[in-house]
């Protein structure tokens, strides 16, 4: 039998911005290791290459990139590292200005670029490897990427500049991925795109989620099934009908409205009003009873009043989102908003966003209270000293709320489903104890 031999180069791939960005890694990853390379992924340990995935999304992600890239070029002056490679949304968007500014960089590839990756490494793009994927996640969930792109023309939004126009996978596909992750002991999965709504438009002539969620859910081994950024506007309302029939499919949704006022949603283009927007939670929650509803906004938009922003503040207070998160504006080159004045001072986009969180904590506390004397389904992530941390079908992995389960009760190992009686709330945390029988 002959013998396989790793190259003498080990490749250290780091990882930066979403979730997205980490499948395009895993990607990069099982494509070199196919090609007999030593790979890690955020690793400490020495590597002579270094591969960094950057995010282009927003001012903070673009300054965390350039300091990493910076920092490894650092390093590959001092001899420590031997060749360094950017990929991913800022090397795509700015290559010829970081070709410029970091020249020790040994090249820049963009998003869509892995095969050109792949060539400088001396390595072969393995096309019969579509269907499989190596995860740094924990092995029991991964990110399943449903398509590539976005078609939306939201003013703020820089992602069609990096990422192109929508892409979808066809079903085929990503069932025979999710059979491979299931074989491979992944029991849950999270469809993730940058617009999962517009999924199957340019392939299957019509929008084909809901027959994609069903085709998953056929799949022997997989227990859980979540949904990470819909789009609100013209949203397929079937989804709620799969969700409510169909056990395996999360009672969760990830849909970013971004703001509560009409004048706001107009400027940013986002193609919905506010009472359309209500109407659409409102349906979700009479189909799905319970549905955990994960939303975003965006504070300190070109021209936000303090009326504005308090309408928005009103619109969170009345819906009372399950998950909240907040995003302050950041004024983005080519983007049609980068066309009008960034005018909300820097201090006033904190405060409002500040402010937003503390009316949204006050909320997640009291329906975490109400989950207390509850008996939920938890999927144990890890162990945490003297707690097993694990999540409802409500929460998401790094975003939503952990349930906490004293480690004394029971011996349990990741990726185990129990049964667990909520008995404490925090903000954020649930605490409970395990139900025997």
């Amino acid at each position: 039998m002959k013998t396989k031999t790793l190259r003498p180069d080990k490749v250290n791939v780091i990882t930066l911005g979403c979730s997205k960005n980490l499948v395009d890694s895993e990607n990069i990853i099982t494509q070199l290791m196919a090609n007999d390379y030593a790979v890690e992924h955020d690793s400490n340990e020495e590597a002579n290459i270094v591969i960094v995935n950057t995010c282009g999304f927003i001012d903070l992600a673009k300054e965390e990139s350039v300091n990493t890239i910076l920092d490894y070029a650092d390093r590959k002056t001092r001899g420590e590292i031997d060749k360094l490679y950017v990929t991913g949304c800022l090397s795509q968007r700015y290559k010829d200005n970081l070709e410029e500014q970091i020249p020790e960089v040994d090249d820049y590839f963009g998003t869509m670029e892995l095969p050109g990756l792949l060539n400088r490494l001396e390595a072969d793009y393995q096309h019969d490897l579509i269907g499989e994927r190596f995860i740094t996640t924990p092995e029991h969930y991964a990110y399943l990427k449903i398509s590539e792109g976005c078609n939306r023309t939201c003013s703020f939004c820089a992602i069609p500049l990096m990422r192109g126009k929508h892409v979808s996978r066809p079903i085929e596909e990503l069932v025979k991925q999710a059979t491979h992750f299931a074989k491979n002991g992944v029991k849950e999965l999270m469809l993730i795109a940058q617009e999962l709504t517009y999924y199957g438009l340019d392939i299957y002539k019509g929008r084909a989620l809901p027959e994609l969620l069903e085709a998953l859910a056929a799949v022997e081994g997989i227990e859980w099934i979540r949904l990470h950024y819909a789009y609100p506007s013209k949203f397929p309302r079937e989804i709620f009908d799969v969700m409510a029939a169909q056990p395996k499919v999360c009672n969760y949704l990830d849909i970013p409205l971004q703001h509560g006022s009409n004048a706001v949603l107009q400027r940013m283009r986002r193609q919905i009003t506010r009472q359309e927007t209500e109407d659409l939670i409102a349906y979700a929650r009479e189909v799905v009873p319970g549905i955990a509803i994960r939303t975003t906004f965006l504070v300190g938009y070109p021209g936000e009043t303090e009326e504005e922003f308090q309408e928005m503040c009103d619109f969170v207070s009345e819906m009372r989102f399950e998950r909240l998160g907040v995003f302050m504006y950041s004024h983005e080159e080519d983007t049609s908003a980068h066309e009008v004045e960034d005018d909300v001072p820097a201090e006033v986009k904190a405060e409002r966003a500040n402010r937003l969180m503390e009316l949204q904590k006050e909320i997640s506390l009291e329906l975490n209270e109400a989950r207390v004397g509850a008996e939920l389904r938890v999927l144990i992530d890890r162990k945490d000293d003297e707690f097993y941390v694990g999540r409802t079908e409500f929460d998401s992995p790094d975003v939503d709320n952990e349930v906490l389960i004293p480690a004394g009760q029971a011996y349990l190992r990741t990726g185990d489903f129990v049964k667990v009686k909520i008995t404490e709330a925090t903000e954020y945390d649930l605490v409970g104890s395990i139900i025997v029988g």
